[in-house]
């Protein structure tokens, strides 16, 4: 099939495979006589493993380490469970960080009159976070014009 089969059967834009080709995560493709791409079943169900593993937020080096292990049948289970559950691990400090900052944000949104006053603890917050100022989670009560 051509790249764009290839792409609607897998979901991965032309884009994409043409970048994981070139990175070397999947293999060129073959060629046809006229010079187009030509993929066969294995390059789908590699695109499709990518595909999946990206959705699950899977780097394009960790995707590179794990497509390694599915195609060597005599890997250790063990290799694979460990770059799960460190990405597990990441994904569970990128989820605290992301809700700190919702929290922080909930907050100075709560002390924001949100009327026609140009006060407003939010751009405070912001400003003074560049100069070493409050910190994500702080309370904010102190109102005044940019300077």
């Amino acid at each position: 099939m051509n790249i764009g089969q290839a792409s609607k059967a897998t979901g991965v834009s032309t884009k994409m495979i043409r970048y994981y080709e070139s990175v070397g995560l999947i293999r060129p493709a073959d060629r046809t006589d006229s010079n187009y791409r030509d993929f066969g079943e294995r390059d789908v169900r590699e695109l499709q493993f990518i595909r999946r593993a990206r959705d699950l937020g899977f780097s394009v080096e960790e995707i590179g380490h794990l497509l390694s292990l599915w195609r060597d049948r005599d890997r250790p289970s063990r290799e694979v469970k460990a770059i799960a559950l460190k990405h597990v691990a990441d994904l569970d400090a990128r989820i605290s960080e992301m809700q700190a900052m919702a929290d922080a944000l909930r907050k100075l949104a709560k002390g924001c009159a949100g009327d026609d006053r140009p006060d407003c603890p939010i751009l405070v917050d912001l400003a003074e976070q560049s100069s070493g100022g409050l910190r994500a989670g702080q309370n904010v009560v102190r109102s005044r014009s940019p300077v």
